[in-house]
């Protein structure tokens, strides 16, 4: 019941993150699986995944009644995005554990510092 409980927060807190900023669930979530739920770190990259897709699908029906979406955007960032996926996948496979934490958190600093900027 615990385990679910947190499973269910972290939820809305990625949730949240995803609605709000249009993305950044993936910051929150996969930290927060390998944490508070003992996930291992390449399982909660993939879990991470998964989970943000509904949160998107949910959170972009949400943007389509507001006339917020640019679809010719939507295509053309789609097309690189699911490329980029696929080879993002592969390399997660050969990274170890250490340089994954490494990559990520740089990339969460250099958002972090864009932001501030």
């Amino acid at each position: 019941m615990k385990k679910n409980f947190a499973q269910a927060l972290i939820g809305l807190l990625s949730g949240f993150a995803n609605g709000l900023f249009g993305a950044g669930g993936g910051m929150i979530l996969v930290p927060a699986m390998q944490k508070f739920l003992g996930i291992e770190t390449r399982k909660a990259h993939a879990t991470a995944l998964a989970v943000i897709l509904p949160l998107s699908v949910i959170s972009m029906f949400v943007y389509l009644r507001g006339g917020y979406i640019d679809w010719t955007a939507v295509l053309f960032v789609s097309a690189g995005g699911a490329a980029g996926s696929f080879l993002g996948a592969k390399f997660l496979k050969k990274l170890s554990v250490n340089a994954l934490h490494k990559i990520f958190a740089l990339c969460m600093i250099a958002a972090a510092i864009r932001m501030i900027l």
